[in-house]
């Protein structure tokens, strides 16, 4: 084992990619190194802790130990901490205004830790939330009501520039004490019809050809997961820490598979400046670091 007694984040960067399902060809590419270079950090990494956080699987795959399974919480407070520290000191002193529109379903779950980071680093400036369906965050923003908004892929102008932020899978969601999903037609709970997530969801059951009908229609998915918790329907959302009374639909239970969706950033033609910049740096910075995983439209 290694005498020494710190962990550099360079090495837990390269980690925390493989974790999150890089190869090691890939996580060199993002890194700038060779291949054989994160090889090296993570046999490094490995001396330092005196312990395997990688393994091969039967089929090939790169798995996590126990231990690196310990590891990647951590190392992803770690590298978020990091990264706080530096931007607080490089980046300059910004004031101003930055007004930014986010689904309910994003606020919920992504946006606390982001503006109370941003906050801690950007104590002058001010962000004003604004929450809505993503189809009417992207008008908004088209009419400069907004600086900077998310929504979910396939809302944005075909010809506005986006980043994209986030991309998993849609999945079923019932009651943990009663059984929506197995009955006969399927009772669904969803949002407008614009919404992407609810056509996906029409779109398989059709496909797949299983009755249903439109039980419940609400604009929030907190209001889509109230009659699921009550029993008396089924929605879809992405992965998520769901509310209490709420669990994922197995694949065994009969329900068809969902896609994919993304989640993506537009910016105003004319945003407030240098406020939205930077806003906008840390939401993907955020992402990139510590949101790397299921999400929420």
């Amino acid at each position: 084992m290694s005498g020494a007694t710190s962990l550099d984040p360079e090495l837990l960067h390269a980690f925390v990619l493989i974790a999150d399902g890089h190869t090691f060809t890939q996580a060199a590419e993002r890194m700038g190194r060779t291949q054989s270079a994160v090889s090296m950090q993570i046999k490094r990494l490995e001396d330092i802790l005196g312990r395997s956080v990688l393994q091969r699987s039967k089929g090939g795959a790169i798995e996590l130990t126990e231990h690196g399974r310990y590891l990647l919480t951590r190392a992803r407070s770690i590298l978020a901490l990091n990264e706080e520290v530096i931007t607080t000191f490089r980046t300059p002193a910004i004031a101003g205004t930055v007004r930014l529109g986010s689904p309910d379903d994003y606020a919920l779950s992504y946006l606390p830790p982001i503006l109370k980071r941003f906050a801690e680093t950007h104590p002058a400036v001010q962000v004003d939330v604004v929450c809505s369906s993503s189809s009417h965050l992207v008008e908004q923003l088209k009419a400069g009501q907004l600086d900077l908004t998310l929504c979910s892929h396939g809302n944005e102008p075909r010809t506005w520039p986006s980043v994209p932020l986030w991309r998993g899978p849609l999945s079923w969601v019932t009651s943990t004490r009663h059984a929506p999903h197995r009955q006969n037609p399927l009772p669904l709970a969803l949002a407008h019809e614009a919404c992407g997530w609810r056509a996906a969801a029409q779109k398989a059951l059709e496909k797949a050809g299983i009755r249903y009908r439109i039980a419940y229609l609400s604009g929030t998915q907190a209001g889509t997961h109230a009659p699921v918790v009550a029993g008396l329907a089924v929605t879809v959302c992405a992965l998520t820490v769901l509310p209490e009374g709420l669990r994922v639909v197995r694949p065994d239970e009969g329900l068809p598979l969902l896609p994919d969706f993304g989640i993506v950033m537009l910016k105003a033609r004319a945003p407030t400046q240098p406020v939205t910049d930077a806003l906008a740096d840390h939401i993907e910075a955020r992402f990139r670091l510590d949101i790397a995983r299921p999400a929420a439209a």
